[in-house]
């Protein structure tokens, strides 16, 4: 069986969900982890049977028996360590989003074609098992046109600090962080129209609250309350050329009662609600019919999603085939999240 030397590059939390994925697939060899903190990477080492460390990236991409990569540090590092690991002959999987700015996008985009190589956008929820089921219901025409999506995802208390809560570093927060998600889910599953405008709204209103007690949330690997430059909500509406729409909010932190994901797609003949849990709605006999498929969960498998796109990027990489996610997708999905910001900045609706 051929196999695919991979060396993880950052070794924060997100590292574990690519260094276990990865040691699950009998078709990889992690070869190597670098990160700039050594303690971290030499756990993360010992607890995946790693045996090569790095404080310098670069010493990693220039071991000549790795063949691939994950990156997975701050969103700011995304271009620059993408583009040497395309040049030094790497494939490349990258955390969502691409990059910081539509310009770094674009310069990988440009390197990927150069190089040759693969890279992957890691756009985990593509690879849930319930969003291939609801496409193959959209391919099959079962929903007929698709024409609205609308998205949240709204935490009540979720800044995660540390570079979630850095401009610099992430390039913004919730819109950047988690509606790169569900903005990119939603515009897979319609056919990844092309977009016509977009308006967003961005609000700093409560900050990190970090005087709340009594109430746990995931925390960044080096987190910091005392520092919070991104934004804790936002709202857009995207619009395509085709006159189909996109209505998504997320939020970090929400003076709400209590945290909710909802994904949901609207057709000519039927549509789907994705997350909490999956349901398939249509009409059958001039009735409404809202069928629940028999499946292993109705929900997102965060773990399983991981998984599959882990084991697709391996497959796309040794196969030589197509990844789902590729380059261009993530330099569209840059467009958009730019946009958001633009819009908000401005107060006005940004035109393509």
């Amino acid at each position: 069986m051929k196999q695919l030397n991979i060396g993880v590059i950052g070794a924060g939390s997100i590292s574990d969900m690519h260094l276990s994925s990865y040691s699950n697939n009998p078709s990889v060899q992690l070869m190597a982890i670098a990160d700039i903190n050594q303690e971290r990477a030499e756990q993360k080492a010992e607890k995946y049977g790693v045996k090569t460390i790095y404080t310098d990236y670069q010493e990693l991409l220039e071991n000549p028996d790795i063949e691939a990569v994950s990156i997975c540090t701050w969103n700011n590092l995304h271009a620059e360590m993408a583009i040497s690991a395309l040049e030094a002959g790497k494939h490349v999987l990258v955390e969502k989003p691409l990059a910081k700015t539509v310009e770094q996008a674009m310069a990988i985009q440009e390197a990927v074609q150069k190089s040759g190589k693969t890279l992957q956008v890691g756009f985990v929820r593509r690879h849930a098992s319930n969003t291939k089921l609801v496409k193959e219901f959209i391919d099959s025409g079962e929903f007929g046109d698709i024409y609205y999506g609308k998205a949240s995802i709204l935490r009540r208390l979720g800044n995660p600090g540390g570079w979630f809560s850095d401009i610099e570093r992430s390039g913004g927060g919730p819109v950047i962080d988690l509606g790169v998600h569900i903005i990119d889910l939603l515009w897979y599953l319609m056919g990844k129209p092309k977009v016509k405008s977009v308006s967003g709204n961005t609000y700093n209103k409560l900050g990190n609250r970090k005087n709340i007690q009594n109430l746990s949330f995931y925390k960044a690997a080096d987190y910091d309350p005392s520092k919070n430059t991104v934004e804790d909500l936002a709202n857009a509406l995207i619009r395509f050329e085709n006159g189909a729409s996109i209505m998504v909010d997320v939020s970090f932190t929400l003076h709400a009662k209590k945290d909710e994901s909802s994904v949901k797609l609207y057709g000519e003949k039927g549509g789907a609600e994705i997350e909490p849990e999956l349901v398939i709605v249509t009409e059958k006999f001039n009735t409404i019919i809202n069928a629940i498929p028999q499946v292993d969960s109705l929900g997102f498998n965060f773990i399983e999603a991981f998984q599959n796109e882990i084991n697709h990027f391996v497959e796309a990489v040794l196969s030589s085939t197509k990844t789902n996610s590729p380059v261009e997708d993530g330099v569209e999905i840059m467009k958009i999240l730019s946009a958001i910001y633009e819009s908000a900045a401005k107060g006005e609706e940004i035109q393509f």
